[in-house]
Order: C-alpha cells, then structure tokens, then sequence
C-alpha cells in the first residue's frame, strides 16, 4: 500500500526510474541555458553564412543544386532551417500536452514529476527561441498542411505511454543529430550554431527521459499491445519527417517548387542523410523491442532504414 500523501505508482515505477529522474534533474540544475541572454540576437546576418551545413539541405547533390546561384543556396537553407524549427515549434507544443497530461495526477513529491515539469519549461524556451531565430531571419511561420495539423491534433490527445514517448524521441532524435552538425558549421549563421547548441545540450536530458519512459511503459507490454506501439510510433515518424520541410521554402529561393520537390524525392544524398540521422533511433527502438516488420516497412520508405 502507498504511504499516505504519496499517488501510487501507476506504470511499473521503480527505485531506479526515480534515480534516472533526479540525475537529469541535477544536470539541469547545473547546465540549462537562458537564450535570451546566451543568444546575440542583435548581431547582423552575414549574407555568406546559411542557414545550415549545405550538406544537410534538401536539394544538395541534385542537378538543381549544381544550376542555383550561391544567393539562392543561402536563402534556402535559412528557410529549411526555419521551416524545421517551425516544425520543432509544433511538435513541442504537442509535447507538452502529451507530457503534462502523462503526468495530470500523479506524485508531485517524486523526481520523475519534477523533471516532466522541468521539461516542459525547457520547451517552452526552445519554441520562444526558435520563434525569435525565424524572424530574425526573415522567413515565414511554416505550419503543417491541415490534414497532418488534424492527425496530430488527435495523437496529441489520445496517444499515452510508449506511443506518446516514442513520437517525442522520433522528433528529439532526428533533429538532435542534424543540429550536432550546424552547431559546428563555420559557414553556419552564429544564431542557428548558438541556438542548435542550446537545444542539442538540453535535449540531451530529455531524450534520456523519453527513453526511460517508453522502458518503463513496455515492462508489462504484451506481444499486441508492442506491435500496436511499434507501428503507431512509425506513422508518426512519418507524419514528423515529412513536414520538416515545407515545400514552400523553395519558392522563397525563386526555384520552381514541382522540380525541387521532384529532385528531393530522387536524391540519393537526401536518403542518406536520412539515414544517418535516424541510426540512433532504430537502435534503440530494436533493442526495446519497437522495431517489427510492419513499421520497419514504413521506416524503410522514409529511408530511416
């Protein structure tokens, strides 16, 4: 029986998930960034700096690429890297409604509802951090077409457990292997390495958590109830992953959008990429079990595999 004044545990808690809980809560203690004081949001642009490492744009190593003008390179690499922080806007706003209804309830004297909340406030920061880098770089609020803004307005309010979990990592991890590479890039704007440094540094935490959690839902998870996981957490990479980038960002460099959007879909560099930003997180879904035929088949065709 639980102690009086204590929630009881609802999810197979254990001593150990309470000490993973309290050593990010510590780390955030000692290392969390302000970006309103880290970032110098004053600072002019370099028109020579992109958005991103070139490598990591859409259309690098296409026949289009190989035609644009280095002006327009750099105009489209701020706006992908905006239309992908306009994505990580979104989705941590779900986020947010995932975590804070996971955890409506329960033991607030625990570790683990300190750092939910703790989380939380980090996102909170991101999405203003985030918000403030696009303007300053001029480009538009890029937003889901409507139909995806629709699904995921229904997984953020249904999804729970490892499904819910497994949808925050899929976005924490890609986006967390792409941002190790612009925050080093010397052709990289100062305000996306400075703002990719901050986010990859706290989300570091959160991924540990994201982890922890989907281990502790899938303790007592039967061979359906894991299958079923396997594959929701696979359509929502899917959901994620395509709207990254809006198609929208090629019109703002003066290129025609159905070519862009067909020499993307072709590119072989583009797949490995993808690929290469999504080897963290297949590992870690195979070894929790998350990685069956049906939703390797759907990773497969967004080239994660």
């Amino acid at each position: 029986m639980a102690k009086t004044g204590t929630a009881p545990h609802r999810h197979g808690h254990t001593t150990a998930d309470e000490d993973v809980s309290q050593r990010l809560l510590d780390s955030a203690a000692v290392l969390s960034y302000d970006p309103a004081v880290e970032v110098d949001w004053d600072a002019p642009l370099d028109p020579a700096h992109h958005g991103l490492n070139p490598e990591w744009s859409t259309l690098y190593g296409t026949r289009l690429w190989s035609e644009m003008t280095e002006e327009q390179r750099v105009t489209l690499t701020r706006h992908e890297v905006c239309s992908i922080m306009s994505t990580g806007i979104w989705f941590e706003m779900i986020l947010q409604q995932m975590v804070l209804r996971d955890q409506y309830l329960k033991n607030h004297g625990s570790a683990e509802f300190r750092f939910a909340l703790t989380e939380i406030a980090d996102e909170c920061r991101h999405s203003i951090m985030f918000a403030r880098a696009c303007e300053k770089m001029g480009a538009p609020a890029y937003t889901p077409i409507r139909p995806v803004a629709e699904a995921a307005r229904a997984f953020k309010t249904l999804a729970t457990g490892e499904l819910a979990y497994g949808g925050i990592l899929v976005a924490e991890e890609v986006l967390d292997v792409m941002q190790r590479d612009w925050m080093r890039g010397e052709d990289v704007l100062p305000i996306v390495r400075a703002t990719s440094r901050i986010h990859v540094v706290e989300e570091s935490r959160h991924m540990k958590f994201a982890r922890q959690e989907i281990r502790e839902r899938l303790r007592s998870a039967g061979p359906v109830r894991r299958r079923t996981s396997a594959t929701g957490i696979a359509v929502a990479a899917a959901v994620i992953l395509t709207s990254m980038v809006n198609k929208g960002v090629y019109a703002a460099a003066g290129l025609d959008t159905g070519r862009a959007v067909a020499e993307v879909r072709a590119s072989t560099h583009r797949k490995a990429m993808m690929r290469t930003s999504s080897s963290h997180l297949m590992a870690f879904l195979a070894d929790a079990g998350l990685l069956t035929r049906s939703s390797a088949a759907i990773y497969q065709r967004l080239h994660m595999l």
